[in-house]
């Protein structure tokens, strides 16, 4: 009897042990059943579909999840995936490259080019990006002094900007309320200021009709027609740009806050590659080399045979760690699908291909993601929480892969689309995530030091809730807050 009551209570102090070692692990998941159990009883939240997933990186278990195996649309989440996996592929250092080169004769002791001048791109999104380039200096500037330099002193043939390298087209799934405004500009072989240009506009008093005053960058031999019905109007740029992206009309409406000046309006550049050649053109014609000022033009076709060519400069952009900086901390769709594409050598398809391979070979069920573009924009992308956050925490237990994608992900309450996220919390500068959201559908990835001292890998995402978009943030930011705690 004396051994089995002895027995009995060795049984109970272990089981209490393991009770409490399990309290300790999933010490929030109190906190989640909580604000789970909120947004049960959240009118706005009867039709939504919510999920969450939570790791502990420090052992590997699933703290707390919710329909984590559910496909819901990520958002701009994506992007996470998309940019992890070419750090992974590419690696930090990768650089695209922008090569400029001659065709016909150039004859180097008169400096006279019987040929063309084709700069072929790679899809450089940085090409006179306005997160590189702070200065006056155009990078067509620089380049045309590195033609002189190397003897060019006249082009008999024309400038062309040749984008072919990727297929002229935009991802599939894009809506037509999307792809006319700067959020919405798809990715070109010869990318250049972002793929946009800006409507400067001049607004009145409240309900008049604010006017169009100028666009910068231009092109010397086409105008943009904008065919203009915006309202002066509330407090905040309402206006949207429909029509053809290819083309030079567009049309804008909405509204923009009454009494400015010089208001920007952003729209997609219809002919990225047309205006790179153009102001290449322009640069060299300012440091005097001879040419024809209208004889510049873009092409996007590949061509059917070999053309003989003599590589003149090869300008590099900055290394990749850098861009997935700006593609995670801006949340750039641009960057996020040319990243993609470089991935599939031009192609969308073998770039999602590529993505899904090395997320494969690294232990994930694919089968839980379905991607259709890089950044998320579409809304027929699908994802489970669990895959994001079984991803971050393989991400987290790589050391050449975690540094660089850690230092992209916006910080809580100090940068980016999290800088107003937890300010005045323990979230502040304490969690790093990407942000997410199109139309009735918000989310956030990424990684938060708890109370415990234990870093956690987390995804979250709300689709179709009946509330505004802000109330849905609030709502999540809630559960931001107690799952740090």
């Amino acid at each position: 009897m004396v051994k089995k009551t002895n027995y009995n209570l060795n049984k109970i102090k272990v089981s209490s042990i393991l009770m409490l070692t399990f309290f300790l692990i999933n010490k929030n998941i109190a906190q989640g059943y909580k604000c789970k159990q909120e947004w049960a009883n959240d009118k706005d939240l009867k039709n939504a579909t919510l999920s969450f997933c939570v790791i502990n990186l420090s052992n590997g278990l699933v703290v707390d999840e919710l329909n984590s195996l559910t496909s819901v649309v990520p958002a701009s989440t994506q992007k996470v995936i998309t940019t992890s996996a070419a750090l992974g592929i590419l690696g930090n250092n990768y650089r695209f490259e922008t090569k400029i080169y001659f065709t016909g004769n150039f004859n180097k002791q008169t400096g006279v080019l019987n040929g063309d001048v084709i700069i072929f791109g790679n899809g450089d999104p940085t090409l006179q990006s306005e997160y590189f380039y702070k200065d006056t200096v155009l990078v067509t500037d620089k380049w045309a002094l590195a033609l002189k330099e190397k003897g060019l002193k006249e082009i008999k043939g024309k400038i062309i900007g040749d984008a072919s390298y990727f297929n002229k087209s935009i991802p599939a799934n894009w809506i037509w309320g999307d792809i006319n405004n700067y959020f919405g500009a798809a990715p070109c072989g010869l990318s250049f200021y972002d793929n946009k240009f800006k409507m400067l506009y001049s607004s009145g008093s409240i309900g008049s009709k604010a006017e169009v005053k100028n666009y910068k960058p231009q092109y010397s031999t086409i105008q943009y027609s904008v065919n203009s019905n915006v309202i002066s109007k509330g407090t905040e740029d309402d206006a949207y740009v429909t029509g053809d992206p290819f083309s030079f009309v567009k049309d804008v409406n909405g509204k923009i806050p009454p009494n400015k000046t010089n208001y920007e309006v952003e729209a997609v550049l219809p002919d990225p590659a047309l205006l790179c050649a153009d102001k290449l053109t322009e640069s060299l014609n300012k440091i005097g080399v001879k040419l024809n000022r209208q004889n510049f033009c873009s092409n996007y076709i590949k061509p059917d045979s070999v053309v003989s060519k003599l590589l003149m400069f090869t300008h590099y952009s900055p290394t990749l760690d850098k861009i997935v900086y700006h593609t995670n901390l801006k949340s750039n769709n641009l960057y996020a699908e040319t990243i993609l594409l470089a991935l599939g050598k031009g192609s969308i398809y073998m770039g999602i291909e590529a993505v899904k391979n090395f997320w494969q070979k690294r232990g994930l069920d694919v089968s839980e993601i379905y991607m259709t573009d890089g950044s998320g924009l579409g809304r027929a992308n699908t994802v489970t929480t669990n895959f994001q956050a079984n991803m971050l925490a393989k991400i987290y237990k790589d050391s050449l892969l975690y540094k660089p994608f850690n230092h992209s992900l916006p910080i809580a309450g100090l940068s980016g689309s999290m800088r107003n996220i937890g300010k005045g919390t323990k979230l502040e500068n304490n969690m790093r995530a990407k942000t997410g959201y199109i139309n009735r559908a918000r989310g956030y990835c990424g990684y938060v030091n708890n109370e415990n001292g234990d870093c956690l890998a987390f995804s979250v995402l709300f689709n179709n809730y009946n509330c505004s978009a802000k109330e849905a943030k609030l709502k999540i930011e809630k559960w931001l807050v107690e799952l740090e705690e």
